[in-house]
């Protein structure tokens, strides 16, 4: 099936099933085309939490899907390609999690939303890489267990001092791949280019660069900057909205080895097939659903 073929049996399904097509910013371009939302964990969060669809066909990673059915239960929620997953995700379990809350009784528990249904059912509340500081901020308590990255965790913990966090070992695999030298060759190429990076980069990369900024805070940085050129840290499916926003501006990605695969499994034609033959559906019990809504709804609640 060529490319037109696929788009219009693509929107013709998604009219007829009453589906929306929800897609993060890391997707390949042709998917991020497609999508009637386009956006970063949080901007993604907020509007399955909200729609009217009876479909959200969910483009991105499994742990992505699973909120989206643990905030709207009652919808259909479909993962186009259903081995799309998260290395960092895998990182912490719910039985692991478990045992360091036994060590540290007191402490609130944060997990990042790159995290399984199962994790987020035992947290406390949820944060996004766009909210991390402002949902640690709105938290009482000193001690802070925050699972599963490091690298996050490390520069909100920087951001906010004045609580302990205790950090998990958890890490992005390809935003860890970025080291110095990556960093100082690009500045030397482009020496009158700006750094941005996300925050899952590790903390001497984060220390090197002009703005660090979830995936949504670069693209409307670079948006509203009087600056023109920009180096970019972080997956490099960024650089579609980055490029159709700011066509007369100049767009260098930091490192060619910032490629998500999981993010990039995605296509027109599992799309298509999500739409067609149902797949695949996202299911979760409704334990979990319950429990795990809590710490999402919480972030939400500080969020809007």
């Amino acid at each position: 099936m060529d490319k037109q073929t696929l788009i219009s049996n693509i929107n013709r399904m998604k009219k007829e099933q009453n589906a929306v097509i929800v897609a993060h910013s890391y997707q390949v371009d042709d998917v991020q085309e497609i999508a009637d939302v386009v956006g970063d964990s949080l901007a993604l969060s907020q509007f399955c939490a909200s729609n009217s669809a009876d479909t959200i066909v969910f483009c991105g990673v499994h742990f992505m899907a699973e909120s989206a059915k643990i905030l709207s239960p009652e919808k259909t929620v479909l993962l186009p390609e259903i081995d799309a997953g998260c290395p960092m995700a895998d990182m912490v379990t719910a039985e692991a999690l478990i045992e360091a809350k036994k060590k540290y009784p007191d402490a609130e528990v944060v997990c990042y939303i790159n995290s399984s249904a199962e994790v987020k059912a035992e947290c406390d509340i949820c944060c996004t890489s766009s909210n991390a500081v402002k949902v640690i901020r709105s938290i009482d308590k000193k001690d802070i267990i925050f699972v599963p990255d490091k690298n996050l965790g490390r520069y909100v913990a920087k951001m906010v001092p004045e609580k302990n966090i205790i950090l998990w070992e958890g890490y992005c695999i390809t935003h860890h791949k970025i080291k110095v030298k990556d960093v100082l060759m690009a500045k030397e190429l482009h020496p009158d280019a700006i750094l941005l990076v996300h925050p899952e980069c590790q903390e001497e990369i984060a220390d090197l660069a002009d703005f660090v900024g979830s995936t949504k805070q670069i693209i409307d940085y670079a948006k509203n900057s009087d600056k023109d050129k920009f180096i970019i840290g972080t997956e490099m499916g960024v650089m579609y909205q980055l490029k159709k926003d700011n066509p007369h501006k100049t767009f260098y990605l930091m490192s060619t080895g910032l490629i998500c695969p999981n993010m990039k499994k995605t296509t027109l034609q599992s799309v298509h097939d999500a739409l067609a033959y149902k797949k695949y559906e996202i299911n979760l019990s409704e334990d979990i659903i319950e429990r795990a809504s809590h710490c999402l709804n919480r972030m939400l609640e500080v969020c809007k």
